[in-house]
């Protein structure tokens, strides 16, 4: 039993040892809405993404990918009244944490899906030149899960793609059908290439 624990030690180390890992950074647009049965009047609503992440090979083709990424999103709507047309904001921003499952073809093609974690740092509703703060109505942890595709060229720049599916309710309390839906397009660099 004991030559079974340490060879299966050996192992892993070796594995772990052998293990390659890279370090990148990534930024890029968000098209952000709030989706689910309540979400009637939700519009898209432009934002931003931008952080850093660690690329494991766990095999040639197979790798893992944990990020840390600051990530604006919400949605917008519109209302008409008396002739004028208001629109109004939600304002979201999240501390996302995704983990991503890459397969990666030699030709620079990959593909990846994964969970992601999102923490709200911080929620405000904004319209007609006023801002209300909604941080405490909203669940501060945010579930969601991403599929994805890009292509890296050898110098280690990259695009990719990436629709992040909201698997939580949005509101805090009540029966709310309210959830986070964000397509991410951006760039990214891998320090020391492919």
């Amino acid at each position: 039993m004991k030559k079974a624990f340490l060879v299966f030690l050996c192992a892993a180390a070796i594995g772990t040892a052998k293990a390659q890992v890279q370090f990148g950074v990534k930024a890029g647009a968000n098209i952000a809405n709030i989706v689910g049965e309540d979400a009637e009047d939700a519009k898209m609503k432009i934002g931003v993404n931008a952080g850093a992440f660690a690329r494991l090979s766990i095999a040639e083709s197979f790798k893992i990918q944990p990020e840390i990424l600051f990530s604006t999103q919400g949605a917008k709507s519109e209302e008409s009244f008396a002739g004028e047309t208001f629109e109004t904001k939600m304002n979201l921003s999240y501390i996302n944490v995704p983990v991503m499952f890459q397969y990666h073809t030699a030709s620079g093609f990959f593909a990846e899906t994964g969970p992601q974690l999102g923490i709200l740092a911080s929620a405000k509703m904004k319209g007609e030149g006023e801002s209300v703060d909604i941080k405490e109505d909203l669940k501060s942890i945010d579930f969601s899960w991403g599929l994805g595709v890009g292509y890296q060229f050898a110098q280690g720049f990259g695009v990719n793609g990436r629709y992040n599916f909201g698997l939580s309710n949005l509101p805090d309390e009540g029966d709310g059908k309210l959830r986070n839906g964000v397509i991410q397009v951006g760039v990214f660099y891998v320090f020391g290439g492919k």
